[in-house]
């Protein structure tokens, strides 16, 4: 559900909620590949901050842009819409307002520069492994928010998703911070607090806002996730 990468048939395939705690091993997948182009482009010779965008540009390809159109609608039903219903009404619709492009711009914007940032100060190998990490870590939460959160809405991929168990967000959130502790050290215990932090004030704002989660708010937590991941690494290299 994650990504484009094909996985064939699968007869008893597990439901989302019950496979949440495999959220950011997709992640580390995605996140892995990105990072491969990223050093392969580097490899050949292109400039670093190209390199960087095109790695950016192979996981939203990988990802079907599932998280970016989340953000997008998600800016403008929260921006746009005078009641719950109205935010709801307009998180659904296919088209993008003046909020929703302005959130798209700044959220590639934002992972685009840190990323440069990391590679500039911190060497290839670093922002390929930061790349990972944010990867998984920006995924880990979704398990926890599908567990705490109540759906806004009976129908579309937050209700499909509900029904994940502690255990399951706790098995996703401990993988989430371990990948963090493992690449970064202790700065990976920073990073994951911070998250942890931004993760609940999104999951606030969107109970405000329109009552719960939906599909559009779980991908707009996971954009709003990694760009915090980068900006806390961008001062911290």
């Amino acid at each position: 559900m994650l990504s484009r990468l094909p996985v064939g048939y699968v007869e008893l395939a597990p439901t989302i909620g019950s496979s949440a705690w495999a959220f950011p091993l997709v992640g580390g997948i995605l996140g892995a590949l990105a990072a491969m182009v990223m050093l392969g482009l580097l490899w050949i010779g292109v400039a670093a901050s190209m390199a960087a965008g095109l790695a950016l540009l192979a996981m939203i390809f990988l990802t079907g842009g599932l998280h970016e159109d989340g953000l997008a609608d998600v800016a403008d039903g929260f921006g746009g819409g005078r009641d719950t219903a109205r935010k709801l009404e307009i998180m659904r619709d296919s088209q993008i307002g003046s909020y929703g492009g302005l959130a798209l711009v700044f959220s590639l914007g934002f992972r685009w520069q840190g990323l440069v940032v990391v590679l500039n100060f911190a060497g290839p190998w670093s922002a390929a492994s930061a790349l990972v990490a944010l990867a998984m870590a920006s995924r880990a939460g979704l398990a926890t928010a599908i567990w705490l959160m109540p759906v806004a809405r009976l129908d579309g991929m937050g209700q499909l998703a509900a029904g994940t168990s502690a255990k399951r967000a706790l098995v996703a959130a401990m993988i989430g911070v371990f990948a963090l502790v493992l690449i970064f050290g202790w700065t990976g215990i920073t990073v994951a607090l911070v998250l942890t932090a931004v993760h609940f004030g999104f999951a606030e704002l969107a109970k405000r806002q329109i009552g719960g989660q939906t599909g559009d708010v779980l991908g707009a937590m996971q954009q709003v996730m990694e760009i915090t991941g980068w900006v806390v690494l961008s001062t911290m290299v």
